[in-house]
């Protein structure tokens, strides 16, 4: 990145406005390489000077890849007036202008969303000709029957004649399964469960690809990830493999159904 001004970076990388930022600048909250810079028109280059707001670091690249688990009663969008978005779940220092999710979950959907502002990936996680695959824990309100795994894998037509891909499942518990989907309809999992005659109590991503949600990440968490988990989130190891390692992940799943 070539070298921009101080105040035109900091706006573009926070919430805050031009002015805001030249308030801020006139407190010394802000710092290049550990020094202190009150001037807005000062001229900074991002991609080699360390820029700290109240301390802590803001990203300098151009591109941005974060991760965040979202809770229960959080929206996918990048603002609205009702809900709280994905968005406000960043700490100041992350949250750009530019970022955007991609992909959404269900407002009572919890787990990994992706939040970017690379349109080359999100377009590539997106789009049916590269099917990446989503792992979701499912809890489910009536028993988990064998016969779902074939049906499931057959493919389901749903009652508004609506066709879902192959999807692949493992059952966990008598309440509680694992399921794969390449591809991303309205509602899927649940309308799937729904025509199998059960229904979906609840609902966590735990992988996209092949990057998991770290366990630890707490709900509302988030943190910011490089170019080797983003190479995992376009790579599909096989069904087995994930599947073992989110049950070995989120093993508390089982117990307290919100992980």
């Amino acid at each position: 990145m070539a070298e921009i001004r101080l105040d035109k970076f900091l706006a573009d990388r926070t919430s805050y406005s031009r002015s805001d930022v030249r308030n801020l600048l006139k407190n010394g909250a802000v710092s290049a390489d550990g020094r202190i810079i009150t001037e807005a028109k000062q001229k900074i280059n991002p991609d080699t000077q360390e820029i700290r707001l109240y301390g802590k670091k803001i990203h300098g690249g151009s591109l941005l890849y974060i991760i965040v688990n979202k809770p229960q009663g959080c929206i996918c969008a990048t603002e609205d007036k009702k809900h709280k978005t994905v968005l406000e779940l960043l700490p100041e220092e992350l949250r750009h202008k530019d970022l955007f999710p991609a992909g959404r979950l269900d407002i009572d959907t919890t787990g990994l969303v992706l939040l970017t502002n690379d349109g080359q990936l999100a377009h590539q996680m997106l789009s049916p000709r590269h099917h990446v695959p989503k792992y979701y824990l499912v809890t489910l309100a009536e028993k988990f029957e064998e016969d779902y795994i074939q049906k499931l894998s057959d493919g389901l037509v749903l009652a508004d004649g609506t066709e879902c891909l192959s999807a692949q499942v493992q059952k966990l518990d008598d309440t509680h399964c694992i399921i794969c989907l390449h591809e991303g309809k309205y509602h899927e999992v649940k309308r799937m469960f729904a025509a199998l005659g059960n229904h979906v109590n609840h609902l966590h991503r735990a992988a996209v690809g092949s990057l998991l949600l770290p366990p630890e990440l707490p709900p509302g968490g988030c943190m910011e990830i490089f170019t080797k988990d983003i190479e995992k989130l376009l790579k599909a190891d096989s069904f087995s493999v994930l599947c073992k390692q989110i049950i070995l992940a989120f093993s508390s799943y089982l117990i307290n159904d919100r992980p």
